[in-house]
């Protein structure tokens, strides 16, 4: 089989959405190990803009963009088992790449979809969904009682996360960045919501616990929520630090934290979760299982054509979306 037409993004220097170029980019036979994935729905990811803006670092340019996707496979490479040609999958593997119609991947970095899982959803809801899963199941396992802080709560993840600690038993408390996102956040389950630019939520949050603090704290803002996140910890408590859409927080020394009352300070990253290929499909499964039970919603806020990626960046970027943002060849 010859090389397969195709087109990609790629950039070749940080910057902004101006940088992605859409270019012709052959697709090589799938090696050993690998297929081809024709792909029918890709996701686009906060992290995404971390890479091109170089909060995250680039590997090296040309760059392609995009982890995250849906597709069906259209060849097979050698010494690949339990997947055949036109299986619906989706797929989460490096490098970035799957900002593109077509790409090769690693069949270890599969799931197998199923008819109550369509493609749009299958794209949107894979990284979202396995990193609620690894913090709430392994980094900190909730409980039933528990009280959890959730920043971000009417975000991608986010809704993602109230949703399935509601589901555990837990007691959400959510922050939100502005007024507007306030019943978003309510519909997929906070039990309360704070604006987090409007009050001192470390405050509200001692108080909604009588001056306990939680357990656990859930932050992907950053810089902007990172010292009232570890205000709001009870003693041995445990800061998942895991995004920085507000940029990074300062350095920490040591000793801060046990002034804080012993606690923890982790930066957990969904790589490592899913490490092998047990791991991934046991994530991926369970992920799967969940949302086609209705127990978790995954809402997709918009769908562009892959073509548009730059526009799908800009309004990421400007907060002028909600859900899910996915692209489609």
């Amino acid at each position: 089989m010859s090389a397969r037409p195709n087109k990609a993004f790629r950039f070749y220097a940080i910057g902004g959405p101006e940088v992605l170029r859409f270019e012709d980019i052959a697709v090589e036979n799938p090696g050993h190990g690998q297929v081809l994935l024709r792909q029918t729905a890709v996701a686009v990811n906060y992290r995404d803009i971390c890479i091109r803006t170089g909060l995250h670092p680039v590997a090296a340019f040309p760059s392609g963009m995009g982890l995250e996707s849906a597709g069906v496979i259209e060849a097979i490479g050698p010494d690949v088992d339990g997947f055949a040609v036109g299986d619906r999958v989706a797929c989460v593997s490096g490098p970035d790449g799957a900002y593109a119609e077509a790409r090769v991947v690693p069949a270890a970095r599969l799931i197998a979809l199923p008819q109550a899982i369509d493609d749009r959803l299958a794209a949107a809801m894979m990284i979202r969904g396995m990193t609620a899963r690894y913090l709430l199941h392994e980094t900190y396992r909730v409980s039933p009682g528990d009280t959890i802080l959730v920043h971000a709560a009417a975000g991608g993840v986010g809704t993602i996360l109230t949703q399935w600690a509601k589901h555990l038993g837990a007691t959400v408390i959510g922050t939100v960045g502005s007024d507007d996102k306030v019943a978003r956040a309510r519909e997929h389950g906070c039990d309360h919501v704070i604006v987090y630019g409007q009050e001192d939520f470390a405050a509200r949050v001692r108080e909604l616990t009588g001056g306990k603090g939680v357990p656990v704290v859930y932050d992907s803002v950053g810089r902007t929520t990172f010292e009232g996140s570890l205000r709001s910890l009870q003693r041995r408590g445990l800061l998942a630090s895991f995004g920085e859409a507000s940029g990074h927080p300062d350095p920490v020394p040591p000793r801060r934290l046990g002034q804080f009352g012993s606690v923890f300070l982790t930066h957990p990253s969904l790589s490592d979760y899913i490490a092998t290929r047990e791991a991934f499909t046991r994530a991926a499964s369970d992920l799967i299982a969940t949302v086609a039970s209705g127990r978790i919603r995954i809402e997709i806020g918009r769908a562009y054509p892959l073509a548009e990626a730059a526009q799908a960046h800009r309004d990421l970027e400007a907060r002028r979306t909600t859900g899910s943002l996915v692209l489609i060849p």
